[in-house]
């Protein structure tokens, strides 16, 4: 089965916790809890006019896997919202070939799109393309998982006439008979027409009955809709026709939402590219190199795959590196085939290495690229490969036309983004992208890829850190092989983005009010094509620069984009100074570890739960005060106290299917719930156990039946596992005490789990720090410092820490990052400190900083304690210390930090 990457799973875990939300609350509400729940800003929930519909996007950039996130959140929307086994989806895609390519994937059983599906619904799922839709049968809808897969374009339009899923067909008469004259559905169909009798032969007496067509099917029957690429569908008519088919959520997966305030997205979950690289899905950085001419463009390609193909030779899996040429159309000068005549002429290139991709030309049909027989190390493509072509041995991109006045550039320069086998590789050159472009202007082609990778997905100051500049190969003439092994005039050299920052002005920038220095760092020239003033800052733009510069910069977007421009420059600057970028190690941190069964393993929940012996069956199984009103759409159930209210089935109360339950017993209800209820720390047999005594003890209630249990199993497995939460968090409190602090305990720390910074991974997110005071000791790049104000407590602690000569680095550590976290367990859950600092000595000092209405809560005094025993058991090698603003003794932080380090 395949297995998420730590974000993949965190996307479908908040997701779930939203869609739960959406049951007890409203779905503004809803949504806003679960930013609180990932600790991010409050945004504003915009409904579009679906009002309590879920509609919601996970924001993944290019190269992350999105796509299969569809199979995930399907399944979660059904499970825990719409409590079904037997959704329908619609799944809706920018294109027809995108849709082409995903229908393959979820009928293939093989590919993780079905294998999810085929596992959350038993096997249970019917995959048709929008074309197919008329097999869909009624026991179908009763029986299975149905995903229909089509474009936007096949739904989105404003006269109905003459499409197919808005057309009257005879075939979805059966569907419809068992439709109750009062849904509440039924005045919000669609009717049979003049026009649909005339088409389909039909007597005058169907006018105004419902239409027998599929957009009404899914109309009553609520889809579940995901849509791909959806910052390309956000308009008043898209809205309006998503209203048509009545959906019951609304899932967007994207890399670049629509962010303004009118039509943005609600974003619900955001991952940056810099977490991608992290858990190495992507190759990073971008190395850029800009040539004056096409030819040498492709020739110093054709150099950086085969330099390539040569490390590839010393990696441990197979990797065939391949370049993709994006040639000019046939009105342009280099055009497919005159990009393949001179590779083959002037570069000696064998013809079976090269493939040609074109809406025409597709040799690329049939061939397994994996394959080490495969000989194509060459593709050239004007944009067929723009969308939904993944092969992650594409290294090289290669443009031969202006990069701005294309596109499609940003989407084939996706397609070399990829790791080969998701897994980082040993060379280091092999976990780079390399973009060879021709330009015409000094530092254009940098300035527009800004603007692709931004649309891919990357933040401004992932692009300051993730664009850097290469030195490009210099071929010697005297060499006949260009393609010779250990060649030293082959290395590929990474440099940073030119510290030189290029603009255009409409006039000549008046220079009078800046500085000597800053005059100094400035050139200006005319260019007489354009009729404007080139200008190049050397060094970082300050703002009286700015200020100067701006007034000459056309309004509108072309300000914006020189701002941005600017910033990004500046934070390029900032993070080639950062140590990380140098390649200077920071220290290490043990983690806490115990001794289980003779073995050393680090202290997690689940670690001292199964050293104590949880046993799910030491405790009541019962759900207390519970009660089910069948006439009323909702029961309610009191766990300790705390009443629950849970919505009976929506799914249920679009068409009900009793007479489905007659046959069903009640070890097929223990049965099911046990499937549903599956968790790693509870063995089979106390769940199965514990479950026939909730269901013995609810049976003996007066006037309850299994049928009722039954028609409410999703909210009884919700409630019941609420239930074993409560139960396990008591266990887990009293297991964690007695392996820390218990008189047996043998927790330590050890060399044999040891939290290392990894220079080249700082998988952080926004929002990022964007003060004006400039961190001089953080290890990473300053811009990329996570969820730090630019003002209040924490941020002043920073400021502290920053300014003591005793402290050499200093990390803002991240929150729930996987292996990009330092951590200390808690009872339930674990702690992930504010602070990591290296002090000048080598010890290794953690920072937690409490505000004063924190700092004397139960939470914080378990992580004092937690810390401070952390900290003894490293027998001095690392310090620990919870801050405040002021502590009893008077002290500001700074001495308080200074007290703990002398």
């Amino acid at each position: 089965m395949f297995q998420l990457k730590g974000y993949q799973q965190r996307a479908v875990d908040v997701l779930q916790s939203f869609l739960t939300k959406c049951l007890d609350n409203d779905v503004e509400e809803a949504y806003r809890l679960a930013l609180e729940e990932q600790e991010l800003p409050e945004f504003e929930y915009r409904d579009y006019g679906f009002k309590q519909v879920p509609y919601v996007c996970l924001r993944i950039p290019t190269g992350g896997g999105k796509t299969v996130l569809g199979s995930y959140a399907i399944d979660v929307a059904s499970k825990s919202l719409l409590d079904t086994e037997t959704p329908i989806a619609l799944w809706l895609v920018p294109s027809i070939t995108i849709r082409e390519q995903t229908v393959e994937a979820l009928k293939k059983p093989s590919h993780p799109y079905r294998q999810k599906l085929d596992e959350a619904f038993k096997r249970q799922v019917l995959v048709l393309d929008i074309d197919e839709v008329t097999q869909v049968r009624p026991q179908d809808l009763e029986n299975k998982a149905i995903v229909i897969v089509s474009t936007l374009a096949n739904l989105r339009v404003t006269d109905t006439s003459g499409r197919k899923i808005y057309a009257y067909h005879e075939n979805f008469e059966p569907h419809f008979a068992k439709i109750p004259a009062n849904h509440p559905l039924i005045s919000r169909l669609e009717k049979v027409s003049a026009d649909d009798v005339q088409e389909n032969g039909l007597s005058n007496s169907a006018i105004g009955k419902i239409k027998y067509s599929f957009a009404n099917l899914l109309a009553i029957h609520r889809p579940i809709v995901i849509m791909d690429e959806a910052h390309n569908a956000r308009t008043t008519l898209t809205f309006e026709v998503l209203q048509r088919v009545h959906p019951s959520a609304i899932i967007e997966l994207t890399a670049t939402p629509n962010t303004s305030k009118t039509n943005g997205s609600n974003v619900l979950f955001h991952v940056s590219a810099s977490e991608l690289k992290a858990e190495e899905m992507i190759k990073l950085p971008v190395m850029l190199t800009e040539h004056q001419n096409w030819q040498d463009a492709i020739q110093d390609a054709v150099i950086t795959r085969n330099k390539l193909a040569i490390d590839a030779q010393k990696d441990a899996d197979y990797i065939r590196p391949i370049a993709l040429f994006q040639a000019e159309n046939k009105s342009g000068e280099v055009t497919v085939d005159v990009l393949k005549t001179h590779l083959m002429d002037q570069l000696n290139i064998h013809e079976e290495k090269i493939a040609i991709a074109t809406g025409n030309q597709r040799e690329l049909d049939g061939l397994d690229l994996f394959s080490p027989n495969c000989k194509i190390e060459y593709i050239i493509t004007i944009e067929a490969l723009k969308e939904g072509w993944d092969c992650p041995f594409a290294y090289v991109f290669c443009s031969v036309k202006q990069v701005s006045s294309s596109k499609d550039a940003e989407q084939l320069l996706g397609r070399v983004l990829r790791m080969p086998y998701a897994k980082r590789r040993l060379i280091e050159d092999l976990n780079r992208a390399y973009a060879h472009l021709s330009t015409s202007k000094f530092s254009k082609a940098a300035q527009d890829l800004t603007d692709k990778l931004i649309a891919m997905g990357f933040e401004e100051m992932e692009v300051a850190a993730f664009l850097r500049e290469a030195t490009p190969g210099i071929h010697n003439p005297d060499q006949q092989d260009m393609f010779g092994a250990g060649d030293e005039e082959l290395q590929i050299k990474p440099v940073r983005v030119s510290k030189s920052l290029v603009v255009e002005t409409q006039s000549t920038p008046d220079l009078t009010s800046l500085s000597d220095d800053e005059k100094g760092r400035i050139s200006m020239s005319h260019d007489s094509q354009t009729n404007t003033t080139v200008v190049r800052i050397t060094g970082e733009v300050s703002e009286s620069i700015e200020k100067a510069l701006t007034k000459h910069v056309k309004n509108g977007k072309s300000t914006e984009a020189f701002k941005q421009n600017i910033r990004i420059h500046n934070q390029a600057l900032e993070a080639e100074k950062a140590p990380s970028e140098k390649g200077i190690p920071f220290g290490s941190l043990p983690y806490l570890c115990m001794q289980e069964q003779g073995e050393l393993d680090l202290v997690e929940s689940e670690v001292f739960l199964h050293a104590h012996g949880w046993d799910l069956l030491d405790y009541p199984a019962e759900l207390k005060n519970f009660s089910l009103h069948e006439t009323s759409n909702s029961f309610s159930i009191d766990i300790d106290g705390t009443e629950v209210t849970y919505g009976i089935s929506k799914q249920q109360n679009v068409i009900t299917f009793n007479q489905g339950f007659l046959d069903v017993t009640e070890q097929d209800l223990i049965g099911w719930l046990d499937r549903e209820l599956k968790q790693p720390d509870i063995v089979q047999s106390q769940m199965i156990a514990f479950l026939s005594r909730i269901v013995k003890s609810l049976l003996q209630q007066p006037n309850m039946t299994l049928t009722a249990l039954v028609r409410n199993k999703f909210p009884l497995a919700r409630a019941i596992r609420d239930l074993i939460r409560i139960y396990r968090k008591q266990a887990q409190k009293t297991a964690y005490q007695e392996t820390l602090f218990g008189d047996e305990s043998s927790v330590c720390v050890s060399d044999q789990f040891i939290y290392e910074f990894n220079p080249s991974s700082y998988p952080s997110r926004p929002p990022y720090y964007t003060g004006k005071y400039k961190f001089q000791k953080h290890y990473f790049p300053q811009g990329m410092i996570e969820d730090l104000k630019t003002s209040g407590e924490e941020y002043e602690c920073a400021k502290v820490i920053d300014s003591l000569p005793e402290i050499k680095h200093w990390i803002r550590n991240l929150v729930r990052r996987d292996q990009s976290s330092f951590w200390l367990p808690l009872a339930h859950g674990k702690f992930y400190p504010d602070f990591i600092c290296e002090l000048e000595d080598g010890r290794m000092l953690v920072v937690e900083y409490k505000g004063e209405a924190y700092v004397s809560n139960d939470d914080s005094a378990e992580k004092r304690a937690v810390g401070d025993l952390w900290a003894k058991l490293s027998g001095g090698k690392c310090l620990f210390i919870m801050a405040v603003e002021q502590d009893k003794d008077g002290r500001d932080v700074r001495q308080q930090i200074l007290h703990l380090i002398s």
